[in-house]
């Protein structure tokens, strides 16, 4: 359940589950990303989302988005919370989150917060990037250079909510992304597997379906052991997380959202 809680709270495809100790500390060149004009989110914007194992709900998590100011930088200051429920709160209490400070103009994080706190483990860190040297500030290990353009766990999903979940991919594609995670570089991977319309509760939805690129046998047997599906809009929200495991089947659903910037418009009827 931790496991799968952490990676629910960064939905989708950015936490560690993706590699095995030595692929996070390879050094990968990951060119600098291109940019386009859409937007596909603003200040307001709030989702919600359930972790289910069969009829059970083991897990909440949300991800918000508010407008804010850091370092004299328009930022659009993101959330995401994960915490556990029910019989599993009890079992193993699991209080995490996430910040990123992301940068309005350039979409690139100026600040990131990760606090964890699961059962007696706790871990606190704050991230500082100067764009301008090319290096990262950890409180808790000091100044280290990275590549051009390098993004947090967080804001990653969020620079492709705008540049990369679009009508340009080509199934079977795969998209990178080169990460400051847990003080270490972090090269990230997910492949897209082309449209699918899926039932949800709030109807038939459109989707780009996507799986992480993952060495297999740390937390999956093969990349069909997890799918993610983003509605094909121009919101590109999550609206599902499937993970399939030895132990069964477990599922993150969005549940609820509100402050969209665009027409919820992937509905099919």
């Amino acid at each position: 359940m931790k496991r799968i809680i952490i990676f629910l709270f960064v939905i989708s495809f950015f936490s560690n589950l993706f590699a095995t100790e030595d692929e996070k500390k390879d050094t990968v060149y990951i060119p600098p990303y291109q940019l386009t004009d859409h937007q596909a989110y603003h200040g307001g914007e709030r989702l919600v989302f359930s972790l289910n194992y069969g009829f059970v709900t083991g897990g909440k998590a949300t991800l918000t988005v508010k407008d804010s100011v850091l370092n004299d930088h328009n930022v659009h200051h993101v959330v995401g919370r994960g915490v556990t429920v029910g019989l599993a709160d009890v079992l193993y209490k699991i209080r995490d989150r996430y910040e990123s400070f992301i940068d309005v103009e350039t979409n690139e994080p100026v600040k990131a917060i990760r606090s964890i706190r699961e059962g007696r483990y706790r871990y606190y860190n704050e991230v500082e990037y100067n764009r301008d040297s090319s290096q990262v500030m950890s409180k808790k290990s000091g100044v280290h250079t990275v590549q051009e353009g390098i993004l947090d766990i967080l804001s990653a999903f969020y620079f492709a909510r705008n540049h990369k979940f679009n009508e340009e991919l080509v199934e079977g594609e795969v998209i990178e992304f080169m990460t400051y995670f847990s003080d270490e570089n972090f090269p990230l991977r997910i492949r897209y597997r082309g449209t699918e319309v899926i039932k949800t509760n709030f109807g038939k939805i459109e989707c780009y379906k996507f799986s992480p690129v993952t060495e297999v046998g740390r937390a999956f047997k093969t990349e069909d052991d997890m799918h993610v599906w983003i509605s094909r809009d121009n919101n590109r929200i999550p609206i599902r997380v499937r993970f399939d495991l030895a132990v069964g089947s477990f599922t993150c659903n969005l549940t609820e959202f509100k402050g969209l910037k665009h027409p919820f418009s992937s509905v099919r009827h």
